[in-house]
This record gives structure tokens, sequence and C-alpha cells, in this order.
């Protein structure tokens, strides 16, 4: 869909109340998106972590150390207060859950074992820790009927599953997935509108497809080894985007990486979940 404009792409999200498809450009702090054809990039920060569309209209932005809400062009950009001074810390990857509440999680840029969390941005602005003793916190995906969460920390190799509910939140986490290390390393993730769960392998070259109970359906092979994460998009939602990262690629040997991928499943996604705003 694009050259390799990203030297981390991650987090794509379709909303049709966007121009269409956005998508990160993390160690450079930007957003980008797609339209007609051509890439738009904003600066938002040191770091973009993740984003996702507000209901009123803006953007909630994961940025290096903690939350952000933006207007919908990304032109305003107001940070929360930080979450920890540590700056060897940084936030991953993200999601709003059905209630309207926006999760990001955290890893240490060293990769160093347990020293990341999963953390929730509440309408009003309040910040709970959800999860602690995280390594790198990577996709979050909840089912059709918003009873299951699916989480991935990804040296784990697992996709975990958790019971769901706005009272009690996450509770219940059982490993789900088991993804081989020949494989890759699962890394972002997307549920269709069937409850099948597409999950990106970072080192491995594609996305897979499993049913909700953990069985293999589909595997994807993409050109490039570094894929990130992926979502569904377009106006019947029927097309999944994948976005590619050239980090760890030796200069000249995949002239791809980095570039934005689509590949129609015959399936469909969900719409975005969105932030409630305060």
């Amino acid at each position: 869909m694009t050259e390799p404009v990203a030297a981390h792409g991650e987090g794509p999200v379709w909303h049709a109340g966007w121009p269409g498809l956005r998508w990160v450009d993390m160690a450079a702090g930007d957003v980008l998106e797609l339209r007609a054809g051509r890439v738009r990039r904003t600066h938002v920060g040191t770091v973009a972590a993740a984003l996702r569309p507000r209901a009123d209209g803006g953007v909630v932005l994961a940025l290096e150390r903690g939350f952000a809400l933006a207007d919908a062009a990304l032109e305003n950009v107001v940070p929360f207060p930080e979450l920890w001074p540590d700056n060897g810390i940084r936030m991953n990857d993200g999601g709003c859950d059905p209630d309207g509440r926006f999760y990001c999680g955290s890893m240490a840029y060293s990769e160093a074992a347990g020293a990341g969390s999963l953390y929730r941005l509440d309408a009003g602005g309040a910040v709970s820790t959800v999860l602690t003793g995280v390594t790198i916190s990577n996709g979050l995906a909840w089912s059709p009927d918003g009873g299951t969460a699916y989480y991935i920390d990804t040296p784990t190799h697992r996709v975990d599953a958790f019971g769901y509910s706005a009272e009690h939140g996450l509770t219940g986490r059982r490993p789900l997935i088991e993804i081989p290390a020949a494989a890759g390393s699962p890394d972002g993730m997307t549920v269709d509108a069937d409850g099948r769960l597409w999950i990106a392998l970072w080192g491995g070259g594609a996305v897979r497809c499993y049913q909700p109970d953990g069985t293999l359906e589909e595997h994807v092979s993409l050109p490039v080894t570094q894929v990130t994460a992926c979502t569904f998009g377009g106006p019947g939602l029927d097309e999944l985007y994948i976005t590619t990262s050239r980090q760890g690629i030796e200069a000249g040997t995949q002239p791809q990486a980095g570039a934005l991928f689509r590949y129609r499943p015959g399936a469909r996604g969900l719409p975005a979940l969105t932030f409630a705003a305060p």
C-alpha cells in the first residue's frame, strides 16, 4: 500500500470519523495517515506508542511515558502528567475496552524482564495499573461480545485470555494460544466479527489467524520479517491492514520493510472501540 515510510510502523487503526487509516512510526513520535494513497505524517511527541478515536471526535494517545488527548486533526496535543520518571521505560501498545477506557502497556528500552506494566486511562483522567511484571506489553483486543479480552506479552510466546466486565475489568487470566518460537513472536493483533484472532508475528514474516478456541486457521506470509500489527479497515471493514518495521533489518536486505500492506481475507472486522472522552 505504501513505500517503506516507517522505521517502526505499529498500531494501525481504522475509524470512519477519520480520513480512514492511521498508524504510528513509534520511535519517530509520528502518526501516519493514509489519504488517497498518500501518507501524511504528524509529529505528536518523542514517542508515539498507540492511538484510538475519542467518542467526541478527537484522539487519545499513548506517548513515551503517559497519555494525551488531541483534536481530530492532531494539531493540538495535550499530555496528561507522566506516569513514571524513568527514561528507560516507554509505552508500547494498547487499545480501548467496550466501556470506553483506554489501555496501554509499557516496556523497558532494554527489554528487561518484568519491567513493564499495563495501564488504564478512564474517561475522567484517572489512571490505574492493571498488570505488573510485564516485559513487552503488546496486542490487546476484545471478543465481539465484549466478554473476553485477549492480551500479548511478547516474550511469553502466548496469547492470554481474560474474562471482562465493566465492574471487574480483566479477570481470570489463562493461556489460550502458544506461538512456537520458530514461527516468530506475537506482536499486535485484532479480532474479526466472527471472533477470530489475527496476530502479527515479529521475526516470523507473517500474520496468523486463530479460531477463538486457539485452533490455527490461516497463515498469511509477507515479504518482510518484522511484522508488527494489523487491523481491519476499508468502507466494508473487510481489508486487513498490516504494519511492518525496519528495526533489526540489515540495510538493503528487505527493501519493503517499514511499508504498509493490505490483505483481503474474506472476513470482516469490527469498528474501532472508542475512548469515552471527558
